[in-house]
């Protein structure tokens, strides 16, 4: 009898689990399972010019999009970006957190000023840096002494140069998530004990080896989750190419990234649905598997610490 009676008990619990779990589970499978599927089938489809009529090219469309020319220069362009972005937006974000992270008369106005760029959208930040950037009447560019210390801000132009247009997206890109990294590192530092410093300092270490053997490995978990979320950014990167460079300068175009080629009007898969969302479902494969390595390997080293 306790048997049966535990098997209704158990019954009862799932039928309530069942119900309490629906709305979420509809809005994750409208919302995500849904798309993501639609999108898998998507991007085996080839569609013509017009992009209405569409046939199925197998899934080997996928290793077609993939090794094709114009994804290789888009997944080179997106990793240059990522090694741009990640370890200066990183070492800025924790240098001024370190930096602000002190009891003084007037901190507070410095806090604020490093998190402001949070509150600033991309377009906005775009926008501010092609006004600095623009040949003619760019505030940047028509300064003398940097226009005789480096004349390619002036002409051809930063973001007209294909040797410089990528690095100046990724400076718009770094100074628009710094405020990001800046709140999260601070945040975290609030949590280092001052016990732990002050012992330190006692037993006479220095500043920097306090920084490197107590504050680094307290801020591990942090670091590894602003570096994922960083890389992640740098690989989703497509406002600041937009609005920059329009994915030029051509014909190199040097900064179209994958979401670029994948959402860019002047790409050239802009007209089959078909390959947008090939390259779509390839750039969630990416960042699926980087971010899995990292949390492996970076993560185990945060633990370890």
């Amino acid at each position: 009898m306790a048997s049966v009676g535990q098997r209704s008990w158990t019954w009862k619990d799932l039928g309530i689990a069942v119900a309490m779990l629906a709305p979420s589970a509809f809005i994750l499978g409208l919302f995500i399972v849904y798309p993501l599927g639609r999108a898998v089938w998507l991007g085996q489809q080839r569609c013509n010019a017009f992009g209405d009529v569409c046939t199925s090219n197998g899934f080997d469309q996928y290793y077609d999009i993939f090794i094709s020319t114009q994804f290789q220069g888009a997944l080179r362009a997106t990793v240059i970006l990522a090694l741009i972005t990640v370890p200066l937006g990183l070492i800025l974000g924790v240098g001024l957190a370190v930096l602000a992270d002190k009891h003084l008369r007037g901190v507070g106005f410095f806090r604020t000023t490093f998190s402001s760029t949070i509150a600033t959208s991309v377009a906005v930040a775009s926008l501010m840096w092609l006004f600095l950037l623009q040949p003619s009447v760019g505030a940047l560019a028509n300064i003398d002494w940097i226009n005789s210390f480096f004349p390619k801000i002036k002409n051809p132009g930063l973001l007209q140069d294909p040797m410089t247009a990528l690095p100046s997206v990724a400076m718009s890109s770094v100074w628009a998530g710094l405020g990001f990294t800046f709140i999260l590192v601070t945040a975290a530092l609030q949590s280092v004990p001052r016990e732990l410093h002050e012992a330190a300092a006692v037993d006479g270490a220095t500043g920097t080896m306090r920084f490197w053997k107590i504050t680094v490995p307290l801020l591990g978990p942090t670091l590894v989750f602003v570096i994922i979320v960083l890389t992640t950014r740098a690989f989703q990167t497509f406002g600041e190419v937009d609005l920059l460079t329009n994915g030029g300068p051509r014909p190199g175009n040097s900064t179209t990234t994958i979401t670029y080629f994948v959402y860019g009007e002047s790409s050239v898969i802009a007209s089959d649905p078909g390959l947008q969302a090939g390259g779509a479902v390839l750039l969630f494969v990416i960042l699926l598997l980087l971010s899995g390595l990292q949390l492996r390997g970076l993560g185990r080293r945060a633990s370890i610490a």
